[in-house]
């Protein structure tokens, strides 16, 4: 069953009678419809993990997602009607679960958006669900490139960063700083691959060489096997590419072994989740965060940090700002086109950019026209023990625009093909 997380503001009978009796036209009938249909709840599907390895990245999105309904909510709504949200655990894996939930979601609920998946194979299946049913669909996290690239759709919006931009942004400063030589530990699916890839292609053209890799299943609890191997093949860096507690597990597990005193730790995408959940000998590396809560002088950041830690008592993630700006994107696509019409909002969104309250970035952000794929900054920096506050886990060395890794759009391999 549908959690349904935010408050239902449906008029009340009693409500509208009075409305209309004080206006002299009381009616029972079809007016009476109209105005309860009129403020009918616009639905917000999230079909996301909840239990399994990205369990904690799911919950943060959840968070995220709930403030935007409210703040949506006491801006209006949607078209001047409440939006509510309904909640489904994709599972961390399963992506016959998530396409059984999508379509619950689509086909009885009656849901106008459809929100996930952090799993990018989920994602991906999940946007075809979303496509054939003509639904918008919003990424918050699944970040293999082709979500927006070779299999993008005209319905399917993506607020995370590709696997290619965040490969793009980190490459020069590890061959810079750290050498040429890479091993990679990497999961077995579609985020994996690509992310690999993407790492590989921007190395590869700094002069870097890849000496060895390996994929490692989704859930794996027991790296040693993988860090032997790492360290025989004597690399100048260690890319570590897994996410949520495989993350936490592979690098505790890499600094009991002492690799962190011979070879550089480090890899592409990076969060505070496994970082919190690291002792402080353990957050270390050079990584890329695509978004950060301690952005001093940027406008908006600290009152949307303040909500977060009233709402959850914790400094939001780069995932609770995912599930904010994906839930956001809802209410921004249909008051923009000024109606539920998926094509009409989509054709809305293209070329949209944020506003500061939301973007919560130096330079902004925007949904690129033709690809669907929001363009805005992302973080290079290195994890650390301890800083400014007990929160604060990653220290920022420069912060890059999307614009200038995102590649051109022919890059991408997305040709966006619109209902006739």
């Amino acid at each position: 069953m549908a959690n349904q997380n935010s408050s239902d503001n449906t008029i009340g009978r009693r409500t509208v009678l009075k409305a209309a009796a004080a206006a002299g036209v009381l009616q029972l009938g079809a007016p009476f419809i109209r105005k309860a249909s009129a403020a009918e709840p616009v639905l917000i599907g999230l079909d996301n993990p909840l239990t399994g390895t990205y369990a904690i990245n799911g919950k943060n999105e959840l968070n995220g997602c709930e403030l935007a309904i409210e703040q949506i909510n006491a801006k209006g709504g949607i078209l001047g009607r409440p939006a509510k949200l309904l909640v489904e655990d994709s599972t961390s894996g399963d992506a016959g679960t998530a396409v059984q939930k999508a379509r619950k979601l689509i086909e009885r609920d009656k849901v106008s958006f459809l929100v996930g998946n952090i799993n990018s194979a989920l994602a991906l299946a999940m946007a075809q669900v979303a496509y054939e049913k003509g639904v918008i669909h919003i990424v918050p996290g699944g970040h293999t490139d082709a979500i927006t690239g070779t299999t993008c759709h005209w319905n399917v919006f993506r607020v995370c960063n590709t696997t290619q931009m965040e490969a793009n942004a980190v490459a020069g400063t590890l061959i810079k700083d750290f050498g040429k030589k890479w091993y990679y530990i990497t999961p077995d699916y579609a985020f994996g691959h690509t992310l690999q890839a993407g790492m590989e292609k921007a190395a590869a053209a700094l002069g870097g060489t890849k000496v060895g890799g390996d994929l490692t299943p989704l859930g794996t609890t027991d790296f040693s096997s993988y860090l032997i191997k790492a360290q025989a093949a004597k690399p100048d860096v260690i890319i570590f590419l897994v996410q949520g507690d495989d993350m936490l597990n592979a690098l505790k597990q890499a600094v009991q072994f002492g690799l962190d005193k011979r070879i550089h730790l480090a890899g592409a995408q990076q969060e505070m989740e496994p970082l919190e959940g690291l002792s402080p000998e353990a957050r270390i590396g050079t990584w890329v965060f695509e978004w950060y809560w301690n952005q001093p002088g940027v406008p908006h950041v600290a009152e949307f940090v303040a909500a977060i830690k009233k709402k959850t008592g914790r400094v939001p993630t780069a995932r609770t700002w995912f599930g904010y700006v994906s839930t956001w994107t809802c209410a921004l696509a249909a008051n923009t086109a000024k109606s539920l019409d998926a094509v009409k909002m989509a054709k809305a969104l293209q070329g949209l950019k944020l506003p500061p309250e939301i973007a919560l970035m130096p330079n902004g952000a925007f949904y690129r026209a033709g690809q669907n794929q929001l363009i805005g900054d992302l973080y290079v920096g290195n994890a650390q023990a301890k800083g400014s506050a007990p929160d604060d886990l990653f220290h920022v060395t420069s912060v890059v625009k999307g614009t200038d890794v995102a590649g051109t759009l022919a890059e991408t391999g997305c040709k966006m093909v619109w209902p006739s």
